[in-house]
């Protein structure tokens, strides 16, 4: 595969230093083989060469004052990275872990990711080092503004329609939505995940959970199983995992574990929904004070966690479903899930799996739905925000969410069929980015060399 290692070879030199980039683009190349072997068109309009770089990348320093009156500084990200099938989106991430490499993965991934929803939009991503934690509520109100007095000249409702991610929920949505408009005079939807009250959609909140709980239901249907009555695992404890949660119980199923970035939970009744939506979204506390409320119930500090391995998938489990961040879930957490039986993977994360447990993963041969497929209902949602913004309409709660469950539904016979057809069949890595792919590669061939 020569083409891969030539193009390997050139992001190195001119992306130095951006791992996680690397990681995402060599699993969609490697993938791609039979479908670039199978038809000529894609090397001879050097698609591959051109789909890895960014359209436009953008890099600006934020200045906020801090509530002693101090000027901090952070950097601003926003990777335009494709925009073939429709204007880029894709979310903003605040987080200290933020980088140039770490946007360029999320982006990358969002292309395809957007592909396979079937709605016209393409793929980009943004955020800065920025850390909610520990800040107060004017802070992230004058950071958000100055994020967004950065940001606001290189988005527009048809151009590039950014949302949330980590670290951005609807408080900070709502600080830059109404810079936006003093900078502007304008209101328009140029953000998603928007309070109900001024162009949100319903589901948007749940749709990433939901979504990936409807991805697994497909991929367990497909072989004769289903989720009611079967024990799963869960992790992280924002919005992904909390309505991951929510769907899993009218399921029927039980999910007994969560986490955040001090330790894990692990609740052999099941995981209290109603506390830990208050300790989370309310009270916005570690999950360490859910003991105190159920005392049956088991936490373990990060430090505490079995070597090398992440205390989640050492619980024996039918399904699990990643909702935290890349690369949470190793090789080692890969044998312990299956050893435990487990039999359904389904990614609520970006890349939360390394490729080595992937590789167990699809070795097994479970039902594994990997992010740019299991996690794509977020996106989905809020490309149906834009619709309703566009129309200057509201759906009630229903329609979105069976727009939501259409599209989830699509999106595995997509990827399922896929992998058949180029005969690897139930591989849905596979079968997702080469669906994915080729859906943007045919439509930039169609628009031309730019």
């Amino acid at each position: 595969m020569p083409y891969i290692v030539k193009t390997m070879d050139k992001l190195k030199k001119n992306s130095p230093a951006q791992t996680e980039f690397y990681q995402a683009a060599e699993e969609v190349l490697v993938s791609l083989r039979p479908l670039i072997d199978s038809d000529s068109k894609y090397k001879k309009h050097n698609i591959i060469q051109r789909i890895v770089e960014p359209e436009r990348q953008i890099l600006f320093r934020i200045v906020w004052l801090d509530d002693k009156g101090v000027a901090r500084v952070n950097k601003g990200y926003r990777i335009e990275f494709n925009s073939a099938l429709g204007p880029y989106k894709g979310g903003l991430r605040l987080h200290p872990s933020v980088n140039a490499g770490i946007i360029k993965f999320l982006g990358f991934e969002q292309i395809f990711k957007n592909s396979l929803t079937g709605l016209p939009i393409g793929g980009g991503k943004g955020g800065s080092d920025f850390d909610p934690k520990g800040k107060s509520d004017a802070e992230i109100m004058r950071f958000c503004q100055a994020f967004m007095t950065e940001l606001y000249r290189h988005i527009g409702p048809t151009t590039d329609v950014p949302a949330g991610d980590i670290g951005v929920g609807g408080r900070e949505i709502g600080f830059m939505f109404g810079q936006y408009k003093r900078l502007t005079g304008r209101f328009e939807g140029i953000l998603t995940g928007k309070s109900l009250a001024w162009g949100g959609s319903l589901v948007r909140t749940e749709a990433t959970g939901y979504g990936a709980v409807y991805f697994a239901e497909d991929m367990l249907a497909e072989r004769g199983e289903v989720l009611e009555g079967k024990t799963c695992t869960v992790s992280g404890s924002g919005n992904v995992a909390i309505y991951t949660i929510e769907k899993l119980y009218q399921l029927g199923a039980k999910p007994v574990t969560c986490s955040d970035s001090r330790g894990a939970i692990y609740d052999k009744d099941g995981i209290n929904l109603e506390t830990l939506k208050r300790l989370k979204e309310v009270e916005k506390v570690s999950i360490e004070n859910y003991t105190k409320e159920h005392p049956n119930a088991e936490y373990t500090p990060v430090a505490d966690y079995p070597k090398g391995r992440n205390l989640v998938w050492t619980v024996p489990c039918y399904a699990a479903f990643p909702s935290a961040t890349q690369n949470e879930l190793n090789e080692k957490d890969a044998a312990d899930l299956l050893k435990n039986g487990c039999v359904c993977i389904s990614e609520g994360a970006n890349m939360p799996s390394t490729p080595e447990a992937v590789e167990l993963f699809l070795e097994a041969k479970i039902a594994y739905g990997p992010g740019k497929a299991a996690n794509a209902g977020g996106v989905a949602t809020s490309q149906l925000e834009m619709s309703q913004n566009a129309g200057m309409e509201a759906w009630n709660f229903e329609t979105v969410d069976g727009k939501l469950r259409n599209i989830m539904r699509n999106i595995f016979i997509n990827s399922n069929e896929t992998s058949k057809e180029f005969g690897d069949a139930g591989n849905l890595v596979f079968g997702a980015n080469i669906a994915g792919f080729r859906k943007v590669a045919d439509a930039m061939i169609e628009q031309g060399a730019v």
